[in-house]
């Protein structure tokens, strides 16, 4: 499965922004004890990217669906991110080796992610801009 260029740009992203939360967590503990932080935050950051790989893969799937069909699956892939995501946040809870707060930290690094991608980009241009260029050339 090819990725498109925007899960490329997320992921990188993510990627840049899981190696601040490393600094981050190595001068806030200054000491072996950031270890269940960084191991939080690689698990949240792991979990971002399998998400937006999923949701690539299913955004090429739906395109090729019936409409009728559509709203089912990507409702049903919607709870099975959310399921996953809940998995992960009870195994960092439970487990003493895992840092919770890490693990948050780098499941809240997908928006700025998102952000830093669709800035990249040049954002979304408004139809009316578009018209408005159209008329004038």
């Amino acid at each position: 499965m090819k990725l498109s260029d925007i899960a490329k740009k997320m992921i990188l992203a993510m990627c840049v922004l899981f190696f601040i939360l490393v600094v981050v967590g190595i001068a806030y503990y200054r000491s072996f004890s950031c270890l269940p932080f960084i191991l939080g935050a690689f698990l949240g950051s792991a979990l971002n990217i399998l998400k937006i790989v999923m949701l690539d893969y299913i955004v090429d799937k739906a395109v090729n669906m019936d409409a009728i069909l559509v709203s089912k699956y990507v409702n049903v892939q919607k709870l099975f991110r959310l399921l996953i995501t809940g998995v992960i946040l009870a195994v960092s809870a439970l487990a003493s080796f895992i840092n919770l707060w890490g693990t948050v930290a780098g499941i809240f690094v997908w928006p700025i992610a998102v952000f830093f991608a669709n800035y990249s980009t040049g954002g979304r241009k408004s139809a009316d801009t578009n018209k408005n260029n159209e008329t004038k050339n």
